[in-house]
């Protein structure tokens, strides 16, 4: 069940969404195969501590942020993915792993990955598993003002990278 802060949230600020049920999915690609969607259309969040501040970073499911590139997006010089135990203090009311791209709502700046402004229609976790938030990439945008920039790498690339530094 999405927190009903999340939609009292949207509802405040005009934002129009559709809630979509679905099975249980744990991460950006499982709930775009269960909705029947593009991957490219589920905008994933991910929580990154970028020199001591946290900043949402909102991406297709097939990618994975780029801590370099995402320093570099915010005008910092390192960066790592927030913990459990993070993602917890920040996002009190929603289930690990299910936190929406709402910054505002959660004291967090957003970036954006500017491939997703391509995308008419958003679908977004909501703090739960089993149900997810459909809106248009626009009021996403107008809601949040995230900063853009270019800070995604495609999992399979990512996954070739990390395996020849490894050999």
């Amino acid at each position: 069940m999405i927190p009903q802060g999340i939609t009292d949230y949207l509802d405040r600020r005009g934002v129009k969404y559709v809630r979509r049920m679905h099975p249980t999915a744990v991460d950006g690609q499982h709930l775009a195969s269960s909705l029947r969607v593009s991957g490219w259309r589920v905008a994933k969040t991910v929580l990154v501590d970028v020199d001591g501040r946290f900043y949402l970073f909102v991406l297709p499911a097939p990618e994975q942020v780029s801590l370099e590139r995402a320093a570099e997006v915010v005008g910092g010089s390192s960066a790592r993915l927030a913990d459990e135990e993070d993602l917890a203090e920040v996002f009190p009311d929603c289930e690990l792993g299910a936190e929406p791209p709402f910054g505002k709502l959660y004291g967090v700046e957003v970036v954006l990955e500017e491939r997703l402004l391509a995308q008419p229609k958003l679908v977004v976790r909501a703090g739960s598993h089993e149900e997810s938030l459909e809106l248009s990439s626009r009021d996403f945008f107008n809601l949040e003002q995230p900063e853009v920039g270019d800070f995604g790498i495609r999992e399979d690339v990512a996954r070739a990278i990390a395996q020849e530094l490894s050999t």
